[in-house]
């Protein structure tokens, strides 16, 4: 069963979103405060987190940037009253896989949710090598001469999705529209901004994120 974790400080929202998705199969479990939310999700296997942004004992951003730094790989998505473009990039940085502003609907949640459940690949290739960088998609692992590199959530699938289409030049709606999922209401910045922060990681790979001017972007190997 699909468990999923709710941190959110609203009452009534929180306990509609429990009462939604539980009445529509999912185990969920859920957390008013901040920090207490932070530590059920880092001991706690769960599928997806939906966080508010502004929450006692520890904003919902810092526990997405915990929650990545230690490699939680949980599919997050920010549920939020903060609309401005600059937070939803800066969501997106942090690691987030989708951002909801409110008011929403609950529908809308759940559409969200089974969207990107549905995207969580089933594979069983152990290991591929790219030039000196190697990917084990089992793990989420990438290195470089044998060396982890650590990515985000969103800088790994953009990473994948580069390398499952290489040699193929990708625009810059197409990685949106793959990665984000959902039609984003910024403009395409946010994915130079990934794939800049990605080519500084994987400097030392001998494989090439070339961007082609006013198209996108192709990894050459």
């Amino acid at each position: 069963m699909v468990k999923i974790l709710v941190i959110e400080d609203e009452e009534s929202i929180r306990r509609l979103i429990r009462y939604d998705l539980r009445v529509s199969g999912y185990e969920v479990d859920s957390e008013e405060d901040g920090l207490k939310g932070l530590d059920k999700a880092l001991n706690i296997k769960y599928d997806v987190i939906v966080i508010d942004w502004m929450l006692p004992g520890l904003d919902g951003l810092s526990i997405v940037k915990e929650l990545r730094n230690n490699r939680v790989d949980s599919i997050i998505i920010m549920l939020t009253a903060k609309d401005q473009e600059t937070d939803i990039l800066e969501s997106f940085e942090a690691g987030v896989d989708d951002y909801i502003t409110k008011p929403f609907s609950p529908r809308q949640l759940q559409a969200r949710i089974k969207a990107h459940l549905k995207r969580v690949i089933v594979t069983t290739t152990v290991e591929e090598t790219i030039g000196n960088l190697s990917l084990n998609r089992n793990l989420h692992e990438v290195k470089v001469k044998d060396e982890v590199v650590n990515l985000t959530k969103k800088e790994y699938d953009l990473l994948l999705y580069l390398v499952d289409n290489k040699n193929h030049v990708l625009s810059r709606e197409q990685i949106l529209s793959e990665i984000w999922n959902f039609d984003y209401d910024g403009d395409t910045r946010i994915v130079d901004v990934h794939i800049f922060k990605l080519r500084s990681k994987l400097e030392q790979a001998t494989l090439i994120i070339e961007a082609m001017r006013g198209v996108g972007y192709v990894l050459k190997v």
